[in-house]
């Protein structure tokens, strides 16, 4: 990255971001209260720094260790000392700003009144944003696949039940973008775009929804570790959309781990993450346990250990859904959830701040 001096001019910045690009890379602009950094994308080995460190207005060029330049902890410390955590604004919510955050709704939109119903109870419960799933990647060929495997008329029907429901209630709205194809139909209608655990390799998936310019909530791989979640992250931001939202949704269980959760719910890489970098991350305790009756527990540990909010399903009757009703709570269980999450949160930050 290269460091800019603190008087530098617009002219100098040009001028480097020129010769950046003279080298075959692109260049990463961010703004901060007292400097300017630039950030390169590309093959590093072209990089003659010491050519850089020399061009008027530089104040140093140094080279980033981890594969995840842009999303690393260290490049936002040099443009803001002070951020733990970038904010992301989603509609009127404001991800990593402080409180936690609640995403809540059901796996998939069934039908409007469906989605009506649920989104009148979470929203009572407490959530912040709308969830529902419209194209619904599944391990069966046999099983439901969301409304959008009804073609463009099914999917844009349910997107649009999606975002007037969200504008009911006054809640932004995410949902799944499960391949290239559905980016510009889905991102329409939606105020997040989510890429599933499946799709987190899908390099021109992740550079299709960056380019938006929507927020994106990137789930992690069940068999990704934590450099390969983050570095994958760096797709987006180097399609210069840094709005990313990162969540854990658990890994790969080891031995006869699968008999008793669906996953196993790595709730070390929460604080790990925040870590490593300023971005947000969330955790999804429905599809790390696959199981009603640990949601409650694992959404407390999950914002003790300093997550920044939670994606939880749930629905007025999980019986009557059409997938992963043995995951979801009822508006009830969801607003105990959100009450004893905010206390915890509370408690965690009075005694970060005595700890400091």
């Amino acid at each position: 990255m290269i460091i800019m001096k603190a008087d530098a001019t617009e002219e100098e910045v040009a001028n480097v971001i020129k010769e950046v690009y003279k080298f075959g890379l692109r260049a990463d602009v961010s703004r901060g209260e007292f400097r300017t950094v630039i950030g390169l994308v590309g093959d590093e080995r072209k990089i003659p720094f010491s050519h850089f460190a020399v061009l008027p207005g530089v104040k140093e060029a140094m080279m980033v260790e981890t594969p995840y330049k842009l999303v690393n902890r260290e490049y936002n410390k040099l443009l803001d000392a002070e951020c733990d955590c970038r904010p992301v604004k989603v509609g009127n919510v404001t991800i990593g700003g402080g409180d936690p955050v609640f995403i809540a709704g059901p796996c998939a939109v069934e039908s409007k009144e469906q989605l009506l119903r649920i989104a009148e109870g979470v929203k009572k419960a407490g959530a912040d944003i709308l969830r529902g799933g419209v194209f619904k990647p599944r391990s069966s060929v046999h099983s439901f696949q969301g409304l959008g495997a009804n073609g463009k008329e099914g999917a844009e029907e349910a997107l649009f039940w999606l975002r007037d429901v969200g504008r009911k209630f006054e809640m932004p709205v995410i949902t799944e973008v499960r391949g290239e194809s559905q980016v510009d139909l889905i991102a329409e209608y939606v105020d997040v775009l989510q890429v599933g655990a499946r799709n987190m390799y899908n390099q021109d998936l992740l550079a299709a929804v960056a380019r938006t310019g929507k927020p994106v909530m990137l789930k992690r791989h069940f068999g990704a570790g934590v450099e390969e979640f983050l570095s994958f992250a760096e797709y987006i931001a180097a399609e210069g959309n840094k709005n990313i939202i990162l969540c854990e949704r658990g890994i790969v269980p080891v031995g006869k781990g699968k008999s008793y959760t669906r996953y196993t719910f790595d709730l070390a890489a929460i604080p790990v993450v925040r870590k490593e970098t300023y971005l947000p991350i969330f955790a999804d305790p429905s599809h790390a346990t696959g199981r009603r009756d640990l949601i409650y527990s694992m959404s407390c540990a999950a914002i003790s250990a300093g997550a920044s909010g939670l994606m939880i399903e749930a629905h007025y009757n999980p019986a009557e859904s059409l997938v992963d009703s043995q995951q979801m709570v009822t508006p009830d269980e969801l607003k105990e959830i959100i009450d004893a999450c905010r206390k915890i949160h509370q408690v965690v930050s009075l005694a970060s701040r005595v700890k400091h």
